[in-house]
Parts: C-alpha cells; sequence; structure tokens
C-alpha cells in the first residue's frame, strides 16, 4: 500500500468551486450555490488519484494517511469561517486544519496604460485596501517538504492551481515519491504538467455536491 496524504489550498479549491458552481448553473439559472461536502473529499480524491496511478502502472493500493487544509483568515470577517474550520473540519478523524490571520492593508491601484497610481477611491476618497493571504503557501511547501524528509507519504495529493507550488514539487518528486494533482479545469496547467500525475476537480464535483 502506498502512504497518501493529502494537502488542500482552501482559498484556491473554494473560488474555484464557486466559480465552477456559478458556471454549472447555465446562463437561464442562478448560481446555485451547493456546497462541497468537505468530509467526502478526501475519500473522492483517493478513489480519482488511484485511477491516474494505474494508469501509470502502478498497481499498490493507496492508504490514506491524514488530510490538511490550509487556509487564511481574515480575524474580524471571517468569523464564522474560522469557527466551521475549527470546530466542524479540524474535529473530523483525520482533519487537520492550519489557519493563518490576514490583516488588511493599504492597497495602491497601478494603471499600466496611462502608468497612474490611485491611492484613495476618486468616488468616496477612502483609500484601497486589500487583503493579502499570509503565510499558507509557505505553510504548505513546508508540510510537503518536512513530511517528505520524515518518510511519510510516498504519494502526495496537491489540491492547487498555483504555480508557485512548482519547485516543492519537482524536489519532492527528485527522491522519487510522487505529486498528484487535483485542479480545475482551464486552470493550474503549468502545475498540472510538473506533478507525476493529474486531474480536474470538474470531473468529481458532482459527486461532491451536498
Amino acid at each position: 500500500m502506498q502512504r497518501v496524504r493529502v494537502f488542500i489550498d482552501y482559498w484556491n479549491f473554494q473560488l474555484s468551486w464557486n466559480r465552477w458552481d456559478k458556471a454549472a448553473g447555465g446562463p437561464a439559472k442562478p448560481a446555485s450555490q451547493r456546497q462541497c461536502d468537505w468530509l467526502a473529499l478526501p475519500a473522492r480524491l483517493i478513489d480519482a488519484t488511484s485511477k491516474q496511478i494505474a494508469s501509470g502502472g502502478v498497481v499498490n493500493g493507496l492508504q490514506l494517511q491524514g488530510t490538511t487544509v490550509y487556509a487564511s483568515i481574515d480575524p474580524d470577517g471571517d468569523v464564522r469561517l474560522r469557527r466551521w474550520l475549527s470546530d466542524r473540519i479540524a474535529r473530523q478523524a483525520g482533519f487537520d486544519v492550519r489557519l493563518r490571520d490576514r490583516k488588511a492593508r493599504r492597497k495602491d491601484i497601478h494603471c499600466k496604460l496611462c502608468r497612474t497610481t490611485t491611492t484613495h477611491c476618486p468616488n468616496c476618497g477612502e483609500a484601497y485596501i486589500g487583503s493579502p493571504e499570509k503565510g499558507v503557501d509557505a505553510a504548505i511547501v513546508t508540510d510537503l517538504l518536512s513530511l517528505a524528509w520524515q518518510g511519510a507519504y510516498e504519494t502526495a495529493i496537491l489540491v492547487s492551481g498555483d504555480a508557485d507550488f512548482i519547485p516543492a514539487v519537482e524536489h519532492v518528486q527528485s527522491k522519487g515519491l510522487k505529486v498528484v494533482n487535483a485542479s480545475w479545469r482551464n486552470r493550474g496547467h503549468n502545475l498540472q504538467r510538473t506533478c507525476w500525475a493529474s486531474f480536474h476537480m470538474d470531473d468529481i464535483a458532482e459527486e461532491l455536491c451536498r
């Protein structure tokens, strides 16, 4: 049996889920806002990965060792999300949740056409504010590498389309381990090409709706 660990970039997954759900509704229907069954997600990922492993000539079965969800949280605006991740998901067997606070900071808007930078809204005069994600990518990379070094898995399932993970994936795979990418169609092509195998979340999303 091959030991498998799942690494989920929460916002990368959730925002893509929302776009997929909206598109699935069609132009004549409002977004259905169907929710993902997060408790069923690891099993569906394992099933899809098993098919990819088999098509690559690997006949050993897969044994899930754990699923880690990484998310950045606005301390003031994401109270319900923090509670759901901490009190609901993190308490489920096999799940681990890593949260990072993100704090709003001033965000300047730069126009490439006229080469001017705008710092305040021209209508109300308020400064533009952004909430950059802090520490999530670094946490995923750290766990991918450290758990590989500890020999904690043979296969990693990376749920993200972020190309920033490519160097870490290349390093993990240079040690003879496998990284399988689960991302959404028309997104994350470079990461998909780097990973040992990949599949589209679009193909299993309907199974996860609740």
